[in-house]
């Protein structure tokens, strides 16, 4: 069965398709999204089936996976990672924004995702689609991003392309508008020593 294409406005997320989608992502769908840099896949870290579709679809083994997770906002971080005060700090003075942060995991982590994976990464994007999704939710998704087989286009930007090509491989295809082709910026703050370790779209002063 093909995938459902739902358009949803960043600045004003219409509340019941809002509802509709974290219904069935409870469900447990797999779903593409919109975020303020690429669009990315993913589903609640709570459904296991899920996180193995995801992996499966990405072409990765579930106990390998690198996926980061979509929080609303920092209040339940701790529940996932392990953050000094100072990495609270930068988290909050950046937050939400195009960054992902790379932290020590939680005892919780390798239990949801089945990995041995000894670090988690964090996103609050600053775009209210993903952000609504998982204030209803009431916990994170999961998120990896939409890459494109293209050489000179590594991220597809256009939703109606990106349903094309998986519109039989996923549950929901939201369209957000144009994303971006450039990701986001991961910081290693898993010590004090805060190191950029891969340079995207956004600009950090450490």
């Amino acid at each position: 069965m093909a995938a459902e294409f739902l358009k949803l406005y960043a600045d004003n997320p219409d509340p019941r398709r809002i509802d509709y989608i974290v219904a069935a992502l409870r469900r447990g769908a797999v779903i593409i999204y919109p975020t303020d840099t690429i669009y990315g896949m993913g589903c609640d870290i709570h459904n296991a089936r899920a996180v193995e579709r995801v992996a499966r679809i990405k072409g990765v083994k579930p106990t390998k996976n690198d996926f980061s997770f979509i929080c609303y906002d920092l209040s339940h971080i701790a529940d996932y990672a392990r953050v000094s005060n100072s990495a609270f700090k930068l988290m909050k003075r950046v937050l939400p924004g195009p960054y992902t942060f790379l932290l020590e995991a939680s005892g919780n982590v390798p239990k949801l995702l089945n990995t041995n994976k000894k670090t988690v990464g964090i996103r609050v994007p600053a775009n209210e689609i993903p952000r609504q999704i998982v204030h209803e939710l009431g916990n994170p998704i999961i998120t990896t991003s939409i890459r494109d087989e293209d050489e000179v286009i590594e991220y597809s930007t256009d939703p109606e392309l990106i349903f094309e090509k998986f519109q039989h491989q996923v549950d929901i295809v939201i369209d957000g508008g144009y994303g971006g082709n450039i990701p986001s910026t991961i910081i290693d703050a898993t010590d004090d020593d805060f190191a950029v370790i891969r340079q995207g779209l956004g600009e950090l002063v450490l």
